[in-house]
């Protein structure tokens, strides 16, 4: 990608044309062209728009903040000047936004990396700064005379989420604030930090700082820090025999949460006793609870880790039917000594075979509970959700390029291919490849069912199938799943 920069505008060259490919594959970038998809009045100029920017219709492309422009030239070769429009932050919006960017280390490398950090964005959106476009923002003004988004200014959207993919800063400036700029801001918020002020001592001698003098008592020792997992219970001498009514997976499975379970008490008692030790993360309780529970993600004793963490945040645990939890155990564990044994007790339980259960298990990797559902529920797609998947279909290939598609339900099966699109009720299409005879989850869902059926043959030739198109789920995702 390159750019002439000047401090408050940045043009972008031609990009070359996009034939077969996704517009975004960033989770902003998707965010971004959502704005414009969901927001047009006419989906045929938005389609129309796509077409002209797969085509490389779209000259070099002007950035500045408040308004992108670039000429666009339409099916027969007239050229028209599109310009959009987006709102700049006011000044206090830009300090609500640095301020929590320049809160964690993490977000400044993540955006230095090209990366925009969802966490930022969400906290910001709470603080009332909107940082990506919402419905009916992106103003489309044309000289073809349009009055709405027409093909010209939604060929130049689709252009700049693919600019947006390469470079969040893009958005920033649209936003109102050059890199550089934003870069000096950050800096300058993170060495000039205002000193925390003591609070007010009541009067008297606080019992606590009387016995650290030591006057009173000899002074203890400075408490442990906590481990940063829970010990790992000793392996089992399986070439003993188990006495009558013990199941030695079953018995290690119980040590490992008695594990973390020691762990978490222990945490808690340092907490309760004289704080967090000097080097642990300066966390609140809650904070803590979350980043523990995360920690403790598909690990054995998991389960009443998370139901003792969300007691004392003050949160909530969803509880998973039975077929899905039993599912969800025998992805935890994969690869584990005993793991098979414990997969067929798992697989019984829940009413699964072997071979079921195994298709399950990589199902949950790509998607958790969702992704089960889609393996295991047919739905009729109906109304308005029947529209939208027969526009996405419409819209994601060339006429000369889409495939046959035979539909039963929620399942769309490619003619003359192993592959079949499967959708969700959230609106993603997963793919799904036939092998030994059975439709197998084969990646992660995407929004585009162009990108989902590319991924089933993907996963034939050996890849891994899907792009990450929710941000925080794909690489841990796609580790269970190949495990499973």
């Amino acid at each position: 990608m390159k750019a002439h920069e000047d401090d408050q505008e940045r043009t972008f060259a031609a990009l070359p044309p996009a034939h077969g490919k996704s517009f975004a594959g960033s989770w902003w970038g998707r965010a971004w062209l959502a704005a414009l998809e969901d927001g047009a009045l006419d989906s045929k100029e938005v389609r129309t728009g796509r077409r002209l920017a797969r085509a490389g219709a779209v000259g070099a492309v002007s950035v500045r903040p408040g308004r992108i422009t670039a000429v666009v030239q339409d099916r027969g070769r007239t050229a028209h000047r599109a310009d959009v429009l987006l709102d700049e932050l006011s000044d206090t919006e830009w300090d609500r936004f640095l301020d929590l960017a320049a809160e964690r280390s993490g977000h400044v490398a993540a955006l230095l990396d090209r990366e925009m950090p969802p966490h930022l964005v969400e906290d910001a959106e709470t603080a009332g700064v909107a940082l990506l476009p919402g419905l009916g923002e992106l103003e489309a003004r044309c000289d073809c005379g349009a009055w709405d988004h027409c093909g010209h200014t939604a060929a130049l959207c689709y252009q700049v989420a693919r600019l947006l993919d390469q470079d969040p800063f893009v958005l920033l400036l649209i936003r109102g604030r050059a890199e550089q700029t934003v870069l000096d801001d950050l800096q300058a918020r993170g060495a000039a930090a205002p000193p925390v002020p003591e609070p007010a001592r009541p009067e008297g001698v606080d019992a606590a700082d009387a016995f650290a003098a030591g006057d009173v008592l000899p002074s203890l020792p400075a408490l442990p820090e906590a481990p940063s997992e829970p010990g790992v219970p000793p392996s089992l001498d399986t070439d003993v025999p188990s006495p009558p009514g013990v199941d030695p997976a079953a018995l290690r499975i119980l040590a490992a949460r008695t594990a973390a379970d020691a762990r978490l008490r222990l945490v808690e008692a340092l907490r309760e006793g004289a704080g967090s030790p000097a080097s642990a993360e300066p966390l609140t309780v809650a904070q803590d609870a979350v980043r523990l529970a995360a920690g403790e993600a598909d690990e054995a004793g998991s389960e009443a880790v998370a139901e003792r963490l969300g007691a004392g945040s003050g949160r909530g645990r969803e509880q998973l039917a039975v077929a899905q939890d039993a599912v969800r155990l025998a992805a935890g564990e994969a690869d584990e000594a005993g793991s098979e044994a414990v997969a067929e007790r798992l697989g019984a339980g829940s009413g699964r075979g072997r071979e079921q259960l195994a298709r399950a298990v990589r199902a949950w990797g790509y998607g958790g509970a969702a992704a089960l559902s889609v393996l295991e529920e047919e739905w009729a797609v109906e109304g308005e959700a029947l529209a939208r998947a027969r526009a996405a279909l419409e819209s994601a290939w060339e006429e000369d390029e889409r495939p046959v598609l035979r539909a039963r339900g929620n399942r769309w099966t490619a003619a003359g291919e192993s592959g079949q699109l499967r959708l969700g009720r959230d609106g993603r299409w997963w793919p799904y490849r036939k092998e030994g005879g059975r439709w197998t989850p084969a990646g992660i869902a995407a929004r585009d069912p162009a990108t989902a059926l590319a991924a089933t043959r993907s996963a034939a030739d050996g890849g891994e199938g899907g792009e990450d198109t929710e941000g925080g789920e794909g690489g841990e995702a796609l580790s269970r799943a190949r495990r499973g």
